[in-house]
């Protein structure tokens, strides 16, 4: 792909999280070095979705080069596939939620939080087809709940609602450009859908939201970005230069309205009536200063306890607070 992009599937996560393989910090790589220049590989979990578009536009606008680095981005298929790229060293700095630095702490993967990101499910949606019979969340008890991956956002959002709601019904990886072809399908009974798919799928009457977790959630740390504590130890200022990369595209769109719907747009091969939306109740809305709240990642891994997850490390040991973002000028 160009503008340093490429797309593909992370090793299994039997190999990493699910059989609990035990990765210390010495298995986790370092970025490569080209021509005395370092590589940053970073991963995003998927295509449609906002990390990529911050990244895209960081790599655009090449504020790596202006740190004195250069990127690579890879596009996984969900969350957890993007956490288990750092977990075995085919990543450098990924965009995932708290809980997986947390559950990969008491399986051997050394990694931290170095900027908050996001402090709500703005966008996320769960969502029945438009013509669907449901039209309860108590209705979906016994049925099949799309979400990209086991370990991922979408299945953190479909294990809470199934314990707030007290209901229990299947949850469907299908990855993350498998929810609206199979919810339309009728392959899924109903699906969790982040923004702008949700946005694109309600505005075109094509499916109708049953929970906004944007709103029904109270607010957490919903996800960071996350480097190896490798890294941290070895290449702190790389981890610097690399936040403020990112923290500077970050900033050049939301200085640029235009040109950021339209990459949106682009990217996500949706009209620009969508990406307008997106870029309102998501971009915009995103954190600037990339603070981390202790309280928050509490609230985060709670609320992820009370999804199912267990044997999470403690919320202080997930983060640092010493890479405050200086976003680079574009």
């Amino acid at each position: 792909m160009t503008d340093g992009i490429r797309q593909r599937w992370s090793p299994s996560r039997r190999a990493v999280l699910g059989a609990g393989l035990a990765l210390g910090t010495a298995g986790l790589a370092m970025p490569a070095i080209a021509q005395g220049a370092p590589k940053v590989r970073v991963g995003v979990p998927t295509r449609a979705y906002w990390p990529t578009i911050i990244t895209l536009a960081t790599i655009r606008q090449k504020l790596f080069e202006k740190e004195g680095a250069s990127a690579e981005m890879t596009i996984y298929r969900s969350g957890a596939e993007c956490f288990e790229a750092l977990a075995a060293g085919a990543a450098d700095i990924i965009l995932d939620p708290p809980a997986l630095v947390a559950a990969g702490l008491r399986r051997g993967v050394a990694s931290k939080m170095v900027a908050g990101a996001q402090d709500a499910y703005y966008g996320w949606h769960l969502m029945v087809r438009q013509d669907s019979p449901i039209k309860e969340v108590a209705e979906l008890a016994g049925k099949k709940v799309g979400i990209t991956a086991a370990g991922s956002g979408s299945d953190l959002l479909a294990r809470w609602t199934a314990q707030d709601r007290k209901i229990e019904f299947t949850r469907t990886p299908v990855g993350g450009g498998g929810l609206v072809p199979n919810l339309r399908s009728r392959n899924l009974d109903a699906a969790v859908i982040y923004s702008p798919l949700s946005f694109q799928q309600m505005r075109a009457n094509q499916a109708r939201s049953l929970i906004d977790y944007g709103t029904a959630m109270p607010r957490h740390c919903v996800a960071g970005w996350i480097v190896p504590d490798k890294m941290i130890e070895e290449r702190p200022q790389l981890v610097q230069a690399s936040v403020n990369a990112l923290y500077g595209g970050l900033a050049w769109l939301r200085a640029n309205r235009d040109a950021a719907i339209a990459l949106i747009a682009e990217n996500n091969e949706i009209p620009s009536e969508i990406a307008a939306i997106e870029y309102d109740e998501t971009i915009l809305k995103l954190q600037t200063d990339g603070s981390l709240s202790l309280e928050e990642i509490r609230i985060a891994l709670q609320l992820s306890e009370l999804g199912g997850m267990t044997d999470l490390a403690p919320a202080e040991e997930t983060f640092v607070t010493r890479f405050k973002p200086v976003p680079t000028s574009a």
